[in-house]
């Protein structure tokens, strides 16, 4: 420590040096010291620096002085707190001084040392002391306006540290104020603005008292409206505050004025009004239309209260023609409003869009592109809602926003046509945003209109100014078109294709290179389609250009000091060019091969390699691929032991496609080294990698039967084995074991036969050794047993005899009697078992076992073998439900058969089904009604037209039961496919809703659930009704007093409350709305309710919490309003402390609870502008402060960032 004072009392010798080369190398030793962490300075030392910092601040040589404000910022965290004050003092007094150097190196000082001070948030009284110190000497400074450079110097000092440090000067707010409202009528502009921003930043951290006093004055100035320029600024004012006070501002917008975008609830009555006057100066241009000057002061009015508007520095200077700024402001207004009101679209595309078009011509470029970008935002907004208005039901209602822009494109198209040969890069490069952007979403539409566009498209290409950007926007763009547009449309323009887009293949800037390398694989598939998409005779001649493209491509491909992304794309594009030209590349295509084996051994272009691979090998021209097999295929398998997902998949793909085309040229010894790789990849934990390599086996099944062989002792039939054993087998993955089975048994390989099969799938259960763990794996392996038997009809009966036998012996366990059960079902679904004849009796003889699941795989083998034989045995169930008392599980028969058998097979029956459903739909058991509902709706999808009206007639039933029953028919009556009930089920979904105001408690909850998969699986179907269902679905989420009962258990109290399910399916239906029609909802008064939530029932915060960060990306605007309401309910979960006798589950929930919250937090802070909310900062400092809530929130952050990694790995 000694040595280091004595080092620095060395430099400080240095700095009083007359030589100021000696000064500033000292000056720059001591800065160098101060940002080691490791100095400690005695109190003397402190003494002498700080003195000698603050003297060289006046030093005569500039660069001195700016080594000496450097100085200051690692010193103020060096020394203590009363030499910071002295410092602040000192650059104070400087400030007030009349040398302007000293002013403005003080000024500087002043800033640096705010901007070191410790953040708010971390409570430091360092921070407190300076900054009220600092406040006092500067609001002295800003009123006396004697000389304009100190106050412009001084408000803005004093904006920076309000931004900074706001929360610590609530004390001195008052007076900040008193002394920065004059300034507003200032006669310099430049003190206007300063005082402005000064004002914006106060708004963040004031008090409530402070904002009214503001609000009030500037309200009060506005009134008068004295003289033009001072009303300009306090619009300005009025803008700054609304951006920073979010929500405050919301009650004063009926006085302030009518044109605010920012609060988008108050400001809803006035959009149209919004609309027209932009629209009126859109086109507002003195030199065509002398208008008086209050025209233009309203337009600002517009601009100021745009939300977007950032104000131009040059805002009054110009003394020209100010018209483009008008226009431009009534472009980002428009902006706004479109981005802001989703449910006006069909408004938009009546008024907003034929005006926008009309003005691409508009003549001052910076104009030009905001209207530009205000289309833009507007075929966004069209873009997410496709989902539904893409819906053929939809479709009907005429005037959706997508037909509306589909009949506007050639207007479109034309005004776009001129601009494309523009000089500006900007003009042509918001031209092709644009084209882009309306392609993604209406595909297709642009195929009359290809002729005008293209030589547009090639004008940039070729065009020698046009600048890189401009270039890979155009080729982006024109990648896109011909993706989304048939072939046959750019036949004619090829010739002048080509060379553009090789010469771009040619270019040095690797990205350019890239995007057209894109653009040529396009190509390629556009000169010769193979899919047989060119309509009429194939005429098109693709000879002349193939040379041209191949070269440019090889060059890319051969280069090996080139861009991974060039790299990628030069062996996607010469695979697509093989695959669809390779018959017209003989002498080329060996030479190409065999880069591409070189690229298959690099790690960095292996992916890409068997990608483009797996093309050419499926190519129907029938690619020679035989001189590159022997070496490629070996490479292949290696990559199946690789810890590579996406590499695993693509190697089997290409595989299964190699053995399926080349069989004769893949060896054994080949196959023998993929199979000794496959074991690994048959497992449960990836279902798709065992999919793909299940399909590879039954492929090989049929091309290398003589290599199956070895699969009888070996490890591959092991994992199967597992495999079907595995709960997680199902879908994909279930489908390639049933045709690998069929596959293998057909082969009739010595060892590995159908009584072998079978004896490997069943043997452990009859061994009796274990139960297995998992009913779904009975299930797999009599769908596999039901696979083999269809594949041998010869072997049929005798295992079904035999399967009867077991079900009816009295020593079998339930394990063998429930796969007998499962598997006899499994077969009877696809033969028929008629010529059973204890088929009937011994099933429902089993009906009545001790074992729950033997009982329910009886009903369900009753079903699936009455789909094999209708007549024969679905009257006999419905017999055996009129006289039987176990009417569930035979009910449950019966819904099996519904769902399975064909229509045409059931129609006769459905009136005789339908009678006898009614009779049970008013059952007390609602297990046994939810079985009834589930047939009825499935039974009504099969008649619609009869059944449908009669569901709704059952609505007016006296038996809630029975209402419950039909409404939730409903629900099995709505997919997510398109189907014959849409259009009817659309007409009377209402009346079903209706049941939302039953006054019965399950009705209700049921009229949820059933308005619920309306909307997650076809919203369209609810969409319109939404302004009469939201209302009930709000009420529905309140909490009701008296639906809480007490019940006592012993010497215990439990309260119970009745409403907790009706609340909970409530909010289910509002996430899933989020998803679905967020455009038709009112986001406010959406999250009022969810506010309510977060302070509801455990299960109920859950939701919410899920709610809130979905919210916080769908619309954190709104979100943003309310952040403080929404906060504190957050805050209150994180902090509740369980009792300590309670018991473990408590606990558990707590912790759940806290987790999940956290979560929301996260979310919530995802948004820009959150942490500026005093409530959320002080939040945040007290999960810092809290051990356990600080290693909760760190976790949540890294597990999302890591998930946004993932996402866009995979992408």
């Amino acid at each position: 420590m000694a040595s280091a004072s004595y080092h620095i009392s060395n430099l400080l010798e240095k700095m009083t040096s007359s030589d100021k080369d000696f000064r500033f190398m000292a000056t720059n030793d001591l800065m160098t010291e101060l940002q080691k962490d490791s100095i400690k300075l005695d109190d003397d030392s402190e003494r002498k620096v700080v003195r000698m910092i603050l003297k060289l601040l006046e030093d005569k040589n500039g660069e001195v002085q700016n080594l000496a404000v450097k100085c200051l910022g690692p010193l103020v965290s060096k020394v203590k707190e009363y030499q910071v004050e002295t410092i602040v003092d000192t650059l104070c007094t400087n400030m007030l001084s009349d040398k302007e150097q000293l002013r403005d190196i003080s000024s500087i000082g002043l800033k640096t040392v705010i901007g070191e001070l410790p953040p708010a948030s971390s409570g430091s009284a360092l921070a407190a002391s300076v900054c009220k110190k600092i406040t006092g000497r500067l609001t002295s400074a800003i009123a006396k306006q004697e000389d304009v450079s100190v106050q412009l110097e001084a408000l803005d000092i004093m904006a920076d540290m309000l931004c900074r440090q706001g929360g610590l000067l609530v004390n001195f707010h008052p007076s900040i104020l008193s002394c920065l409202l004059p300034q507003l009528t200032s006669p310099r502009l430049a003190v206007r603005k300063r005082t402005i921003m000064a004002l914006g930043h106060l708004v963040m951290s004031c008090g409530n008292l402070v904002f009214i006093d503001l609000i009030e004055h500037l309200l009060t100035e506005l009134g008068r409206n004295d003289n033009m320029s001072t009303t300009r600024t306090y619009i300005q004012c009025t803008a700054a505050i609304s951006r920073q006070a979010g929500h405050r501002i919301g009650e004063y917008l009926e006085k302030i004025i009518p044109l605010v975008v920012k609060c988008p609830k108050e400001v809803y009555p006035h959009v149209p009004t919004v609309i027209s006057i932009c629209l009126r100066y859109l086109t507002y241009d003195p030199n065509y239309n002398f208008d008086d000057e209050d025209e233009d002061d309203n337009a600002m009015d517009a601009e100021q209260n745009d939300e977007d508007y950032q104000g131009s520095d040059d805002e009054y200077s110009d003394d020209d023609d100010m018209s483009w700024k008008v226009r431009r402001a009534a472009a980002k207004c428009l902006d706004a409003v479109v981005s802001t009101r989703h449910e006006m679209l069909p408004e938009f595309y009546r008024s907003v869009s034929p005006a926008l078009v009309c003005r691409f011509k508009e003549r001052e470029e910076n104009v030009k592109a905001d209207v530009f970008h205000a289309y833009l935002s507007l075929l966004k907004q069209t873009r997410p809602a496709q989902s539904w208005l893409a819906d053929p039901d939809a479709m009907e209602q005429g005037d959706t926003p997508l037909t509306m822009l589909q009949s506007q494109i050639p207007i479109i198209v034309k005004a776009l046509h001129k601009q494309l040969k523009e000089k500006s890069v900007k003009t042509r490069q918001c031209c092709f945003n644009m084209l882009t952007e309306l392609v993604n979403v209406l595909p297709g539409a642009l195929t009359q209109h290809i002729p005008i566009l293209i030589p547009g498209i090639i004008f940039s290409l070729n065009d020698k100014s046009s600048s890189s950007n401009l270039k890979i926007d155009a080729l982006a763009c024109l990648h896109v078109i011909m993706v989304t547009h048939p072939a046959h449309a750019f036949h004619v323009h090829v010739p002048a294709l080509v060379p553009s887009v090789v010469a771009c293949v040619g270019d040095p800037f690797y990205k350019i290179t890239s995007e057209a390398l894109l653009v040529t694989q396009q190509l390629v598939k556009v000169i010769r389609p193979l899919d047989g998409s060119s309509e009429g005779p194939d005429t098109f001649d693709p000879s002349p250009y193939i040379n041209d493209l191949f070269t440019c491509t090889i060059k890319r491909l051969k280069a090996a000091d080139i861009d991974q992304e060039v790299k990628e794309r030069a062996i996607s594009c010469m695979g697509q060019i093989i695959c669809n030209l390779g018959d017209r590349l003989p002498a080329e295509l060996p030479g190409t091969l065999l880069i591409f084996l070189e690229r298959l051994k690099n790690e960095i272009t292996r992916l890409t390699t068997v990608k483009a691979l797996t093309l050419i090998a499926g190519s129907p021209l029938k690619i020679d691929l035989r001189p590159v097999l022997p070496d490629a295929v070996p490479i292949l398998a290696s990559f199946l032991r690789k810890n590579q997902r996406a590499l695993k998949l693509c190697t089997l793909a290409a595989l299964d496609i190699l053995l399926r085309n080349y069989s004769s040229a893949v060896t054994p010894v080949m196959v023998d080294a993929v199979l000794a790789e496959l074991p690994p990849l048959i497992s449960e934990s990836d279902m798709h990698v065992s999919q793909m390599a299940l399909s590879f086996l039954s492929t090989l099944a049929v091309t290398h039967q003589s290599s199956l062989g070895h699969l009888s002792g070996g490890n591959i039939l092991q994992q199967l084995i597992a495999l079907v054993r595995s709960p997680l087998l199902q879908g994909g993955a279930l489908a390639a074991m049933l045709d690998f089975y069929q596959a293998l048994v057909a082969t009739e390989t010595p060892g590995l036969g159908y009584m072998d099969l079978l004896r490997m799938l069943t043997g452990p259960v009859y061994s009796q050794s274990a139960a297995l763990p998992h009913k779904q794996a009975y299930c797999s392996i009599a769908k596999c047993v039901a696979a083999l038997t269809r594949a041998c009809p010869t072997e049929g009966p005798a295992v079904v005899g035999q399967f009867i036998q077991d079900v009816k012996n009295s020593r079998s366990t339930d394990s063998i009697r429930l796969l007998a059960l499962l598997s006899l079902g499994e077969v009877g679904h696809h033969v028929d078992l008629s010529n059973q004849p204890e088929l009937k009796s011994v099933i429902l003889d089993a009906f009545s076992s001790s074992s729950e699941e033997v009982k329910s795989a009886a009903s369900y083998a009753l079903g699936s073998i009455a789909v094999g034989n209708l007549p024969e045995y679905l009257p006999f169930v419905l017999q055996e439900i009129s006289s039987s008392k176990r009417q569930y599980l035979l009910l449950h028969s019966l819904k099996e058969i519904i769902s399975s058998a064909s229509v045409s097979g059931l129609k006769p029956y459905v009136e005789s089904i339908w009678t006898l459903l009614l009779k049970h739909s008013e059952c007390q058991e609602e297990g046994t009604r939810n079985v009834v509902a589930e047939c009825l709706g499935k039974l009504t999808l099969i008649d619609p037209e009869t059944l449908l009206p009669r569901l709704k007639g059952y609505l007016l039933s006296g038996s809630s039961y029975a209402r419950s029953s039909v409404v939730t028919a409903v629900k099995f009556t709505i997919s997510d496919q398109p189907q014959p009930i849409d259009p009817l089920l659309k007409n009377c979904i209402g009346d079903f809703l209706k049941t939302l105001e039953d006054p019965d408690l399950n009705v209700r909850r049921v009229a949820l659930v059933t308005f619920n998969s309306a909307a997650h699986n076809k919203p369209s179907l609810i969409r319109e009704l939404l302004d009469s269902v939201l209302p009930q679905l709000y009420n529905e989420t309140k909490v009701r007093k008296e639906l809480i009962r007490e019940v006592e258990m012993g010497p215990f109290k439990h309260t119970v409350d009745d409403g907790l399910d009706l609340r909970k399916a409530a909010f289910e239906c509002m996430y899933t709305l989020l998803d679905s029609c967020l455009d038709r909802i009112d986001i406010f008064t959406f999250l009022n309710h969810v506010e309510d939530g977060l302070k509801d029932h455990y299960d109920i915060k859950m939701l919410t919490f899920l709610m809130l960060a979905r919210l916080s990306s769908l619309c954190p605007s709104a979100v943003l309003q309310r952040l403080d309401r929404l906060v504190e309910p957050l805050r209150a979960t994180c902090t509740t402390k369980v009792k300590a006798n309670s018991v473990k589950q408590e606990f558990e929930k707590q912790d759940e609870l806290k987790r999940s919250a956290m979560r929301a937090v996260v979310a919530l802070l995802t948004i820009p502008e959150a942490e500026k909310s005093p409530l959320m900062s002080e939040f945040q400092s007290q999960i810092s402060s809290n051990q356990e809530l600080a290693a909760i929130f760190d976790s949540i952050q890294r597990d999302s960032t890591s998930a946004n990694m993932e996402s866009m790995d995979t992408s």
